[in-house]
């Protein structure tokens, strides 16, 4: 497959400026709000990608509740989202794992 994603931990309000600088074009968030003290909400996160020019969406689960239901709106929204994207959560590790079991269900478009 010829994705252009990258994952990574969790990022800030002030970092979707350089994040579209470096030429991303849609960013995931899988992290919940409020997983830990000053951590940036969704909403705070989506407002700035909007004011940067990209495409945001949360498809959020705590590390253990991954389910069908998440991986099936993981996959319709990155099939019609613009890459490069990243895609974020904690640590990465939630991120990559959504990605991978849409790859696994043959639902992400080539």
């Amino acid at each position: 497959m010829s994705h252009e994603v990258s994952f990574t931990g969790q990022i800030t309000p002030d970092q979707v400026p350089m994040i579209a600088e470096n030429g991303f074009k849609t960013i995931i968030n899988n992290r919940p709000d409020g997983e830990e003290p000053n951590q940036p909400t969704s909403a705070e996160i989506e407002a700035a990608a909007k004011e940067a020019g990209l495409a945001y969406k949360e498809i959020s689960f705590a590390g253990n509740e991954l389910n069908q239901t998440h991986v099936e709106a993981f996959a319709d929204f990155f099939n019609q989202a613009e890459q490069p994207m990243l895609i974020f959560c904690r640590t990465g590790n939630r991120s990559n794992g959504i990605y991978e079991a849409a790859k696994q269900m043959d639902l992400l478009d080539d």
